[in-house]
């Protein structure tokens, strides 16, 4: 029922009362928070939340309601929310129903009527952490408990738990290019963006073997995005290493592109409190020019280690606000990625170029 107490504890001891939202329970998972002002349920439905606690900094989450078709996976991916406003009334006529009962159908708990400003001020200040959200044990010792058992993100595989357990395709049969994605949490809308320029794909499971997509003769490979701790997938880092072997096109985002730097010796780590949102300026290194670009990241390639290997990476592009790596490059191959999400959805579309040049290199 929406109005009734809930309680917000974080592993540092602060806690916050608020109201209850979605589902009465208890959830917990790492905190973190999206800037983004639109967009809420395609945020919701990335599988690169998994694991995760959202807040959500835009003051209205519900007042557009929800639909099908702006989901970016099969199902809610955050562990739970954090807003200011939560509300079940919604102006949008198109939606298909309200968030109390889209929350309840896919078990997601909420807290609402926070001060979410303070909340990101508190992880800006003192990191990302492990909380716990519950409208039904409103005792702040035996939550404390119950935090105490979950697991850091750090050191965490969770590709597999959202990946595809089986193979499917998607495009034409005739399609002018077949390329394999390896699907480690891969958002709708990258499938969509390389169907839309003649692509037909065949998306995989996390821990398919190189050797059996090697064998169907791809045009070229996508790494694609997901939760967890990269440098814990030592099974997909060797799957990468394989498939370069095979000289062709490989383009991986977010998760796809850590994946791609640890196949090359490149080393990842956990951020102070990750990158998320749709507004973040990233600088092409290449063109000079800049982009707005759509982030969901709490793990970067390591910086340091890049610039003494750069007889074999180039750094394409660079994060304007901490100068982080966002993109990279093989030196030799046809193997290029970036940190940030090209396909947005949400978020602008400064960065679609990308896949315009990863299918001109399949030719």
């Amino acid at each position: 029922m929406i109005g009734g107490k809930a309680i917000l504890l974080l592993d540092d001891g602060t806690y916050f009362e608020g109201k209850a939202g979605g589902l009465i329970g208890t959830t917990s998972g790492e905190i973190c928070f999206n800037t983004g002002m639109t967009g809420y349920q395609e945020i919701f439905t990335d599988p690169s939340y998994y694991g995760q606690v959202l807040v959500a900094t835009n003051v209205h989450i519900g007042n557009y309601g929800t639909k099908d078709e702006d989901a970016e996976s099969e199902s809610v991916q955050i562990s739970g929310l954090i807003c200011k406003n939560f509300t079940d009334l919604y102006s949008r006529p198109l939606a298909d129903q309200g968030i109390q009962k889209y929350f309840e159908d896919n078990s997601i708990v909420c807290i609402y009527g926070l001060d979410t400003r303070a909340i990101v001020r508190h992880i800006r200040s003192k990191g990302a952490m492990n909380c716990i959200i519950s409208s039904e044990e409103l005792d702040v010792d035996k939550l404390k408990e119950k935090l105490a058992k979950v697991p850091n993100m750090e050191g965490l595989e969770l590709a597999s738990k959202v990946s595809t357990k089986e193979m499917y395709s998607l495009g034409d049969d005739e399609a002018k290019y077949n390329v394999a994605v390896m699907d480690f949490g891969t958002k709708k809308n990258i499938l969509r963006n390389l169907v839309s320029r003649g692509c037909k794909v065949d998306v995989y499971p996390a821990d398919t073997a190189a050797e059996d997509i090697i064998e169907k003769k791809y045009d070229g490979f996508f790494l694609s995005n997901g939760p967890g701790d990269p440098s814990s997938m030592d099974y997909a880092i060797e799957t990468v290493k394989v498939l370069m072997k095979e000289k062709k096109p490989m383009f991986g985002i977010c998760l796809g592109h850590q994946l791609l730097a640890l196949a090359n010796n490149i080393p990842t780590y956990k951020m102070h409190h990750g990158h998320r949102g749709i507004n973040h300026p990233v600088k092409n290194l290449i063109s000079g020019k800049g982009e707005i670009t759509s982030q969901n990241h709490g793990f970067s390639v390591d910086a340091v280690v890049i610039e003494k290997a750069s007889d074999r990476v180039e750094v394409t592009h660079r994060n304007l606000n901490d100068d982080t790596i966002e993109g990279i490059r093989i030196k030799g191959t046809k193997a290029f990625s970036v940190q940030y999400h090209p396909e947005a959805a949400p978020g602008p579309h400064d960065s679609r170029y990308l896949f315009n040049e990863f299918v001109d290199s399949l030719s």
